[in-house]
């Protein structure tokens, strides 16, 4: 295995086999497989085709190996500084720079996949996809750590379904309001302590879900 400074300029002791399972790893598996299947089954239950059903798991897959794979990429430097062992990068089985060319190859392909389901669709989860980058990038060390996650957990369902047909309702009018007072409320919280502001993230895309929901069932 390459040294943790090689594995910044492509660990060249490694084998092509390592490499692969470098990246494998480094696209934080479990969250890809795991939003991946929960949007599938969604797909499934939304009555979209089969085709359709492929078309947005394709989707998803690919914007979440972009996000895990830009994450991994941010954080190598640090990492390798600080010893983190146990991380592809860190050990050098794959190189900083693959990581990042794997996570741009993904976005690249996720960008069609997106769009393939529909212009308004795609624009939804690419705007999904864009939080999550923001997050990796610049905004995971700031009070606004919360947000991408608010943006992304309301993109998700958004993007398989849509919404039923037809005026809001009075759960429609009331949700984004409520939704919005969550958000400003995760903001300053934010400022505190980060776990107050996830909570707020995760509240703001349970009212998203419900709203949808209530939608489907015909209620409000």
């Amino acid at each position: 295995m390459g040294t943790p400074e090689q594995s910044t300029t492509g660990g060249p002791e490694a084998s092509w086999a390592d490499q692969v399972g470098g990246l494998a790893g480094s696209c934080h598996p479990g969250p890809v497989v795991a939003v991946t299947t929960l949007m599938a089954a969604l797909a499934i239950t939304a009555d979209q085709s089969a085709a359709h059903c492929v078309l947005t798991a394709a989707a998803v897959l690919t914007g979440q190996l972009s996000v895990g794979w830009c994450n991994d990429a941010v954080d190598a430097r640090r990492d390798i500084a600080a010893g983190r062992r146990g991380k592809p990068v860190v050990d050098g089985t794959v190189g900083v720079t693959e990581v990042w060319v794997a996570a741009y190859a993904a976005l690249a392909l996720c960008v069609p996949l997106s769009f393939a389901g529909g212009l308004w669709a795609g624009a939804v989860h690419l705007a999904g996809v864009a939080a999550a980058w923001a997050y990796d990038l610049r905004l995971k060390a700031t009070a606004w750590s919360w947000a991408p996650y608010a943006v992304g957990f309301a993109a998700f369902p958004a993007f398989v379904a849509l919404g039923p047909a037809g005026p809001p309702g009075r759960w429609g009018v009331a949700a984004p309001a409520m939704a919005g007072l969550v958000a400003v409320a995760g903001t300053v919280l934010g400022r505190r302590g980060q776990r107050a502001a996830f909570a707020a993230a995760v509240a703001v895309a349970v009212v998203d879900v419900a709203l949808l929901l209530l939608r489907g069932t015909g209620i409000g």
